[in-house]
């Protein structure tokens, strides 16, 4: 081994370079390897026909934490968020559809075109999800009490308790509803109105491989309100030059601190020495040395192809191995020569500056799925489009556009032994016809388009399964359990191992908060306190 750090990071996605930024300035001297040759993880922008860029994987904002862009100053080097104007365009059919956002008052009166009854109800849902949002948002940056850590477990599990457990009843029981119902059920508690409840129930299926109707798709749809742009809560918006931009910013960040990041460095193996972690050993075939290595992969990934399984204890190689992987996402972008016109909603607005969800009904997105179970792909699949260059004309040429298609319910794996790479093109054409029955012209519009199977999401990215979030958002791996108890804490079960990604607590979204999070549990574990409070 010829080089030592204090810290290295394996892969370079927002949430590595989050810890590597806190790392770097308490002092560590820290290194990032990412496999690929530019970095940002699955928050990149890329061209990807002559003229054409756009964010790859991840696509829009609002997650990403308020302490994070503080801390990093990311808003002196350039970070700029255009919010959404409304939330939400969904077509229902050729004459009709509902605008979701752009406020209580728009809302209600439109709500009011389909149930006095769901206009009348939409502040008390508001506030039900913003009072149960705003307690979870406090502790998605703090680690979750960890089982096995002695008196810090104790106080960890009553300092972060107490914040539920001051609630009113009635909040608690809301609580209980998001963790545990699903989607269908939840909404149907409030709403009755079926467009009402698909505009509000299609968060719950972003990224989730499951219907709406399966119990515990409450939380998913909660996990997607966290979240803020310019300061207002549950917005949403496209950040200026992509997401790339983002983790851009994030990289010059850090360089300046003096993190050394290095592309094109896949890591083979996580190199052990009585049971320590002593380093990594690159594909390469180079040894760097580190006492402390924290893995912005996937647990999937880390404990499957980068860990040595003697290294790793019996009932936690049985136990990771069953850590649920696969969102179901199928990822296109797309190059336009004109903007695409809706037959419910004819013509240019600001409905096409919002996420347009073809997903019609809850009853659509349950069919989406087990069609997808079923077949590999569901024959009406749900479409969530973004077309950013409307307010970034730096994303195409003049008077042509880029179009983001983030769809769900495509299966990890595709059943009878079939291969993403021979179904990817079908998919894609699936997914442009679906866009077409609601606004015709659309595919005669597309100039050129960039496909990400599942496989190539895994492929490109490293998501296993084309997992967006790293891991199911389920109850049994959120908190606590993610990825498993005992190691909720962003400590693998090898001294030394920690993981700072969105297979961590609070799970997946461009958040920042798991780098945060794993960031301070290492520097507070360095330090005498932190060892005390673990006996």
């Amino acid at each position: 081994m010829t080089k030592t750090y204090d810290a290295l990071i394996i892969g370079g996605g927002h949430n590595g370079l989050v810890c590597a930024f806190y790392l770097a300035r308490a002092g560590l001297k820290v290194r990032i390897l990412e496999r690929r040759e530019v970095i940002g993880g699955a928050a990149v922008t890329e061209e990807f026909a002559p003229g054409f860029r756009n964010s790859v994987a991840s696509y829009t904002v609002s997650l990403l934490n308020p302490k994070v862009i503080a801390d990093m100053k990311l808003a002196d080097h350039g970070y700029r968020v255009i919010e959404r104007p409304v939330s939400n365009f969904l077509p229902l059919s050729d004459s009709d559809y509902i605008l979701m956002g752009g406020g209580l008052e728009r809302t209600q009166a439109e709500f009011r075109r389909f149930s006095a009854k769901d206009a009348e109800a939409l502040p008390a849902y508001y506030d039900a999800l913003e009072n149960v949002a705003d307690v979870l948002r406090s502790l998605s940056l703090q680690a979750p009490p960890n089982v096995g850590d002695g008196l810090k477990s104790l106080v960890d599990a009553v300092k972060q308790g107490w914040g539920l457990a001051g609630m009113p009843l009635n909040q608690q029981r809301d609580v209980l509803d998001l963790f545990v119902k699903s989607a269908t059920s939840f909404l149907d508690g409030w709403f009755e109105s079926a467009p009402v409840k698909a505009g509000f129930g299609f968060d719950a299926v972003v990224g989730n491989y499951a219907s709406p109707d399966t119990p515990g798709s409450a939380y998913v749809l909660l996990h997607h309100v966290f979240g803020e742009v310019n300061g207002k809560k549950g917005a949403w918006g496209h950040s200026v030059g992509g997401m790339g931009n983002i983790t851009r910013i994030m990289a010059d960040v850090c360089r300046s601190l003096g993190v050394e990041i290095t592309l094109e460095a896949p890591v083979a193996k996580l190199l052990v020495n009585g049971g320590k972690v002593s380093g990594v050993k690159l594909e390469s075939g180079e040894e760097i040395a580190a006492p402390l290595v924290a893995a912005n992969v996937g647990p999937k990934l880390l404990y499957d192809r980068l860990v040595d399984p003697a290294d790793l204890p019996a009932d936690f190689r049985r136990r990771i191995k069953a850590f649920k992987v696969g969102s179901g996402t199928f990822r296109m972008n797309v190059a336009l020569s004109e903007l695409p016109s809706f037959s419910a909603l004819p013509g240019h607005g600001e409905h096409l500056q919002s996420g347009i969800i073809i997903a019609p009904s809850l009853d659509y997105m349950d069919k989406a799925f087990l069609d997808a179970k079923r077949t590999g792909m569901s024959a009406n699949p749900i479409v969530e489009m973004l077309i950013p260059s409307i307010v970034d004309d730096s994303l195409a040429p003049p008077g042509q556009h880029v179009a983001s298609l983030f769809c769900q319910q495509f299966a990890p794996v595709l059943p009878d032994g079939r291969s993403w790479d021979d179904e990817r093109e079908t998919a894609a054409d699936l997914i442009i016809d679906t866009v077409e029955r609601y606004a015709p012209g659309f595919k005669s519009s597309v100039i050129a388009r960039q496909i990400h199977s599942p496989l190539d999401l895994e492929r490109k990215f490293g998501l296993m399964g084309g997992d967006i979030m790293h891991g199911h958002m389920s109850l049994d791996q959120l908190w606590s359990a993610r990825p498993m108890l005992g190691n909720g804490a962003y400590r693998g079960p090898i001294s030394g191992l920690y993981m700072c990604g969105a297979g961590t607590h609070p799970g997946g979204g461009v958040t920042g908060a798991p780098g945060h999070n794993a960031a301070h549990e290492i520097l507070a574990e360095r330090s005498l306190f932190g060892r005390l409070l673990r006996r």
